[in-house]
């Protein structure tokens, strides 16, 4: 098993960026993530105002599978995230789904032990520990980070826990894969813009599916698969969800565009990842029972 230490971070995807590890197929990869304000906030007194925003939203990476190359299909399984019992959540004026409204800027330390995430005095949320940030190079130039698109990036996406896959479309020799952005809990939204951010590690495997890619990050759970898309808008970004569910459904039966665009009315749900940064996040979750990652693939 190789260790990718979170000392080795990027702010951005990029071709340009020189590989820390070289993978093999089917090896482990320990990596280890910082959280995304950088560990620069270490109590509720720290003011954001001191904040080095160039250092917010990294990323561990990128890592270089062998064998990966355009065209082609990274899979990566997320077989154990673990997560420091300390994080943070904050609110930053100007930002999230309320950032119109007039509020201070603000910290609050979190405990995340037990099992729980702890609010405050009574009130607790069972974790859920996931990775918010995962993806590999754009085919051309570079984008944030704390961004998302074809490539993944920042989805934050709060089913990317223990037990999935990510399939992800490989635009550059070795795909460049990076993750970090490490959550305790999310739920659908990330209202505030923040959520419990902690620093962690995931144990991940990779493979590749040769000559064959999604249009959009897939999501795989025991039950589903989910299209990642996003947009400008979360209109936008159902679209081009339920668009990429309808093809798929055409190539798994056969069918007209009517017949599958119909039959998705009945089994397509379209789920909000994140509504928070200027690309919002929809995912579209089908059941297996419907179809096969084969025909999600072109």
């Amino acid at each position: 098993m190789k260790i990718v230490p979170r000392s080795k971070v990027i702010y951005s995807f990029s071709s340009q960026h020189k590989p820390v590890e070289h993978i093999k197929s089917g090896e482990l990869v320990l990596l280890e993530t910082e959280d995304a304000l950088g560990g620069q906030i270490k109590n509720e007194e720290s003011s954001l105002d001191v904040l080095d925003w160039s250092k917010v939203d990294g990323a561990t990476g990128p890592i270089f599978i062998e064998g990966a190359a355009r065209g082609d299909t990274l899979v990566v399984e997320i077989l154990d995230i673990k997560i420091e019992e300390k994080g943070l959540i904050v609110t930053v004026p100007k930002h999230g789904i309320l950032g119109e409204k007039r509020f201070k800027p603000s910290t609050k330390m979190i405990s995340t032990n037990d099992g729980y995430v702890h609010f405050d005095e009574g009130v607790r949320v069972r974790a859920n520990p996931m990775i918010g940030t995962i993806g590999v190079a754009p085919e051309s130039g570079e984008i944030a980070s704390g961004s998302l698109g074809r490539h993944g990036g920042n989805m934050d996406v709060k089913m990317l826990t223990s037990g999935t896959k990510l399939h992800l479309p490989v635009f550059v020799e070795g795909a460049l894969f990076a993750a970090g952005d490490m959550h305790a809990v999310q739920a659908d939204g990330e209202l505030c813009v923040s959520s419990v951010e902690v620093a962690g590690e995931a144990l991940l495997r990779f493979s590749v599916i040769k000559n064959r890619k999604p249009e959009w990050p897939i999501l795989e759970t025991h039950g589903c698969f989910a299209i990642l898309a996003c947009g400008n808008t979360l209109d936008e970004a159902a679209t081009f969800a339920a668009e990429t569910a309808v093809k798929a459904f055409m190539r798994e039966y056969d069918w007209s565009f009517e017949r599958a665009y119909m039959f998705g009315s009945l089994a397509v749900d379209l789920e909000i990842n994140q509504v928070v940064d200027p690309k919002k996040g929809i995912r579209a979750a089908i059941s297996k029972e419907f179809i096969s990652l084969e025909n999600m693939l072109t």
